[in-house]
C-alpha cells in the first residue's frame, strides 16, 4: 500500500460515489450496502476500515476468514462470497451471516441441513452465472427460476437475494439488468452486484450491495508479498 494511500478517505470517497449513482436513480444511499472485501487484505490494512465506521465485510474463503476474523468479528456482518465447497457448509453457516454463493442444490441441501442443526440461519443469495462463463461458479440465468423454487420449496431455504459477477470483458449493465430482472419475478428484493470498476452502475441498476475491495484497500499485494 502507498505511504500516501489512505484507506478511510478511501472508503469516503467511495460512500460519496453511491451516493450520488444512488441519488441519480431516484434512490436513496441507505438502500446501498457497502461491502468491504478483506480477502487477502494483511489486518493493517483492515484496521483503518474498520476505525472508519465499516461493519460489513467480505470474504472468499471460509478457512481464510476464520483465520483473519475469529475473536474480532462481534458487531460486525461477515459475507461469503467465493465459492463454497459442500464439506465446508458447516464452517460457513457457523461463522457467516451471509452467504452470497448458493448455486447448486447439493449445498442447498448441506446448508439446510447444517441450519437445522446449528440452529442458526445465515441469510442466503442465489449465485448466477449471467454470462455463463465456464470458469466461473453459479446457476446458469435461464436455470435460476426453478433452483430458487427448489430452494424455497425442496429444502425451506429463504433466498434473501441474488448475486453476479458479470464477465471482465463485457459491459456490466445488461449483466445487472438480467439479475434484476431474475430477482423481480422471483419476489427477491436483494441484488449484490458491482464491485470497484462498476459499482456506480450496479447502483442505477438496483444493486442493494456493492462489494468493494481495491478502491477501498489499494491494489491488493500478492500472497507472501
Amino acid at each position: 500500500m502507498s505511504p500516501s494511500f489512505d484507506p478511510a478517505a478511501a472508503r469516503a470517497d467511495v460512500l460519496g460515489k453511491i451516493a450520488r449513482a444512488a441519488a441519480a436513480a431516484g434512490r436513496a444511499p441507505g438502500d446501498v450496502t457497502l461491502v468491504a472485501v478483506s480477502k487477502q487484505q494483511p489486518w493493517e490494512r483492515i484496521e483503518p476500515i474498520l476505525a472508519a465506521g465499516q461493519r460489513i465485510f467480505g470474504e472468499n474463503r471460509v478457512q481464510e476468514a476464520m483465520a483473519r476474523w475469529t475473536g474480532k468479528a462481534e458487531g460486525l456482518e461477515l459475507r461469503l462470497i467465493g465459492p463454497l465447497q459442500s464439506n465446508k457448509a458447516k464452517e460457513a453457516v457457523a461463522f457467516f451471516d451471509v452467504i452470497e454463493t448458493l448455486d447448486r442444490e447439493k449445498l442447498a441441501r448441506a446448508l439446510a441441513d447444517e441450519m437445522a442443526r446449528q440452529g442458526r440461519t445465515p441469510r442466503l443469495y442465489v449465485q448466477v452465472n449471467t454470462g455463463e462463463e465456464p470458469q466461473k461458479a453459479g446457476v446458469a440465468p435461464a436455470e435460476a427460476d426453478a433452483f430458487i423454487e427448489t430452494c424455497r420449496t425442496a429444502y425451506g431455504l429463504a433466498v434473501e437475494g441474488l448475486m453476479c459477477i458479470p464477465p471482465a470483458d463485457e459491459p456490466p449493465g445488461p449483466h445487472f439488468a438480467l439479475l434484476a430482472k431474475i430477482a423481480a419475478r422471483n419476489g427477491i428484493g436483494g441484488l449484490s452486484m458491482g464491485m470497484s470498476d462498476d459499482f456506480e452502475t450496479a447502483v442505477r441498476f438496483g444493486a442493494t450491495s456493492v462489494r468493494v475491495g481495491s478502491a477501498l484497500f489499494g491494489a491488493r499485494t500478492p500472497a507472501g508479498g
